[in-house]
């Protein structure tokens, strides 16, 4: 048995198909024409768009709308101004074009891929997806094509990319190993929406297994059996039985309010990177946006984008979304998200450096373009803003300073906003935590980013191997600041969300209902499974749970009290 990231849930039984990536070296010459190079490369380059758009409306088809947004971002990648510009200065140096495009992407691979968070790190895949498909469109190459596939097919691939999963044959896949990817990646978050089962990250998958041979792919506990026994095979038929009928259940929740079992209502929403996700957390059930993460506005764009350019992209949110609430926070760049033209000085500890509120504060003028895009796209609809990285109240002051000039401002221009706006704050590091009291008194509401606050709280690095096991939501010190930012809030009369990925642990969120969390923002997938947890549980059987956890000393007690209490 092999083990890996458990990227997609359910259970693929079917014969391994490895599939080989080709060969795309090459020997670097000067070109003795430098125009013809380029022109050379301008034919690659479209040859790539045409084949990309292809796909796109393939997909857009095939009712995978937000998953074509993914294969937009390389259209876009390929088209990117700045990266253009150094292919060109690049040619007109005397390089070849194939050693020109592997040197202007890899720049931009090395910066997505420096990054901590893994949304923005798999924008590496992207770029590394786009390298791959100009070099073979340069070099007369073939890259693996899934499109074609005998019945119940294991793929086994070294990196299942976006491209692959763009055309591949979903009715004749029964599962997907890679030897890289996680949870996050686009390829497990495509491979979720065609609902194939697939496990990421598997060493050495594709030496170990071999065609033909018969694998299991358990994508609920992230584990490949390779020529299981007929015990096993059992075994697993009817795992894959009792998962489907489990899924068909969570259909039930579809269109029902989100209540616990004695009849409180929370409010269960999306995190969104895009736009084109609000379609996505709509069709999965979601009861707005909990998270809408703008920075992906200003990595995807050569310069800064325009206040219409924003204010089009909030607009579109709030339409899709309808009355629903929307919440979007400003831009958080800086510590993992560097953007190239804000020319952001490298700092020995990025983490706690320069970065999202303040370096919107330091840059007044910029920041207000943003502010002003979130006000007049909330007249229409419930748009809420959030400010990333709070550690102070002066922040949330000067913030509050910039949002009222803002209003003078579109006041004179006769445009309309909603002048009831909220404005909140994501609580993510110890120093909000340990004055939320003070935070709730001039906040509208809370959004808890569990991810940072974790890491920030353990002095953990989530992406250190050597630190790991310090970075989980079960740690005493974790749930102690959760239910104290819970409180503050909750005591101060104000909403407080959860956004981060402990939002849609089902071992968690029976604690989160004890403490008083009144939003769970999650990925779009997890709405109806949530959903059915939160409603499996009273407030005073979560209040007994948690009153048991708190006494607990260590995660490990903490997570084996919690997986004891799961209901089914």
């Amino acid at each position: 048995m092999f083990e890996g990231v458990n990227a997609s849930d359910g259970i693929g039984i079917g014969v391994a198909q490895v599939a080989v990536e080709p060969d795309l070296s090459f020997i670097p010459t000067a070109p003795s024409d430098t125009e013809a190079e380029k022109a050379r490369y301008v034919q690659a380059r479209d040859s790539f768009i045409a084949k990309t758009e292809e796909q796109i409306r393939g997909m857009e088809a095939g009712g995978l709308e937000e998953e074509a947004g993914i294969m937009q971002a390389h259209v876009d990648f390929a088209t990117d101004d700045a990266i253009l510009e150094m292919v060109d200065d690049a040619i007109d140096g005397g390089t070849c074009a194939e050693q020109a495009v592997s040197d202007a992407y890899d720049a931009y691979y090395q910066m997505f891929s420096s990054m901590d968070d893994p949304l923005f790190r798999e924008r590496a895949a992207d770029v590394a997806d786009v390298k791959k498909g100009l070099l073979a469109a340069l070099l007369g190459v073939e890259l693996v094509d899934l499109s074609i596939l005998p019945e119940n097919t294991i793929v086994v691939v070294a990196d299942l990319t976006p491209s692959m999963t763009a055309t591949i044959d979903k009715d004749h896949v029964a599962g997907i190993v890679t030897e890289t990817g996680g949870r996050t990646s686009h390829s497990a978050i495509i491979a979720r929406a065609l609902e194939i089962p697939a496990v990421l990250s598997v060493a050495d998958c594709c030496a170990n297994i071999k065609n033909g041979q018969m694998v299991v792919v358990n994508g609920t506990d992230g584990q490949v059996v390779v020529e299981p026994s007929d015990a096993e095979l059992a075994e697993y038929r009817d795992k894959a039985a009792k998962l489907a009928q489990e899924k068909a259940a969570l259909e039930a929740y579809r269109g029902k309010p989100t209540v616990t079992a004695d009849g409180d209502q929370v409010l269960l929403v999306a995190n969104i990177g895009n736009p084109e996700d609000a379609n996505g957390a709509a069709e999965h059930d979601a009861e707005g946006v909990g998270l809408f993460r703008s920075e992906f506005l200003f990595m995807d764009a050569s310069e800064l984008p325009s206040e219409d350019e924003q204010f089009a992209a909030y607009q579109k949110v709030a339409i899709r979304m309808k009355d629903q609430p929307v919440i979007i926070r400003t831009l958080d760049v800086g510590g993992d998200k560097e953007i190239p033209y804000l020319d952001l000085q490298k700092e020995e500890n990025p983490f706690m450096g320069y970065r999202a509120v303040r370096y919107c504060l330091a840059n007044p003028e910029q920041y207000k373009v943003q502010l002003r895009a979130l006000l007049r796209a909330s007249a229409f609809g419930d748009i809420k803003i959030m400010i990333p990285l709070v550690t102070s109240l002066t922040e949330i002051r000067d913030v509050n300073a910039l949002i009222a000039e803002c209003k003078a401002e579109l006041d004179a221009e006769g445009i309309a906003y909603n002048k009831d706006i909220e404005v909140g704050t994501m609580i993510e590091t110890p120093a909000a935590s340990l004055i939320a009291d003070d935070l709730a008194e001039e906040c509208d509401f809370f959004s808890i980013g569990t991810n940072d606050l974790i890491g920030y709280t353990m002095c953990a690095d989530r992406g250190n191997d050597r630190v790991g096991y310090l970075y989980n939501v079960y740690q005493p010190a974790v749930l102690r600041s959760l239910k104290r930012i819970i409180e503050c809030g909750v005591n101060a009369g104000i909403m407080v969300g959860m956004c981060g990925e402990a939002a849609a642990d089902p071992l968690l969120i029976p604690i989160l209902i004890s403490f008083g969390l009144g939003e769970f923002s999650v990925s779009a997938p997890s709405i109806l499974r949530t959903r059915k947890v939160i409603s499996q549980w009273t407030k005073a059987e979560a209040d007994e749970l948690a009153e048991k956890v708190l006494k607990l000393k260590t995660d490990t007690e903490v997570k084996a009290a919690l997986t004891a209490a799961v209901k089914n």
